[in-house]
């Protein structure tokens, strides 16, 4: 058992907690029962698992047996455990991923595809919230272009409760996903509020991709001209911006209404 703060690999831990040093490793910090299941579900590979059997107690056999064999596993200490752990109230539970990175051109795509694209997110609690609403809905693809955040930061990895491990995830450059897009024959709608139709008089059945900008500053110049149409959500009160992931879920819902009442 692991009890001291000094231990290589203790030490190691909390270095990950830079997204820096997170890249250069190339691992994933995943804490608590919920995420790392979903990871391992999702046919990730963990490449080493920290628990505190005092903390974890049953959890701790449920994982086990779903966990690769290869992965190695340490126990720890109550006192180191709450030191490596970033979240209060933990279940004494912690891996590292080797992450699944994906290209654009390996995505899977059905005949009529559902894509959300986000352009320049920042707050990994907005990334979390939008893939636990595309998981939600069975979206094919979320995009991420020009990402100002950490597609696996802690906080996205806890505020999508997991679902950043089940869905094809990519980060990429605004330019290469307009490129690929046209490529695939999908129409490029942009939530914008100029020449906007109302979203609900456009017709998301064909291959669509759903593009949302930051609440700050809306989406660049470059997807407005590739845009197919650009769409309003319109607004009775004075507020005139949703948060990113309410905007995606009125869209992608709205997108499946459509699909399933013509199907």
């Amino acid at each position: 058992m692991i009890t001291s703060k000094s231990n290589p690999k203790i030490k190691n831990l909390i270095r990950l907690q830079k997204s820096s040093e997170r890249k250069s490793q190339n691992l994933v910090p995943v804490e608590g029962m919920r995420e790392i299941e979903r990871a391992l579900l999702s046919k990730w590979q963990a490449h080493s698992f920290f628990y505190c059997e005092e903390l974890a107690g049953d959890l701790l056999h449920e994982l086990k047996k779903l966990i690769n064999q290869d992965c190695e596993k340490e126990q720890v200490s109550r006192e180191i455990f709450e030191h490596i752990a970033y979240r209060e109230g933990s279940d004494g539970l912690y891996a590292l991923f080797k992450p699944k990175t994906l290209q654009l051109d390996a995505v899977q795509l059905p005949a009529k595809a559902l894509v959300v694209v986000l352009e320049g997110v920042e707050k990994p609690g907005n990334l979390g919230a939008v893939l636990r609403t595309t998981d939600a809905a069975g979206v094919d693809a979320v995009i991420v272009c020009d990402p100002a955040t950490d597609l696996y930061n802690p906080n996205v990895i806890r505020s999508s409760l997991g679902c950043v491990f089940s869905q094809q995830l990519v980060a990429t450059s605004s330019q290469e996903c307009i490129k690929w897009l046209k490529k695939n024959d999908i129409q490029i709608f942009c939530t914008a509020l100029t020449a906007s139709k109302d979203y609900l008089d456009v017709d998301l059945r064909p291959s669509t991709a759903l593009v949302m900008g930051t609440e700050a500053t809306g989406l660049s110049q470059q997807w407005l001209e590739a845009s197919n149409q650009n769409i309003i959500i319109p607004m009775k009160g004075i507020a005139d911006s949703l948060n990113v992931s309410v905007t995606t879920a009125i869209m992608v819902f709205e997108a499946l209404r459509q699909r399933n009442n013509h199907s």
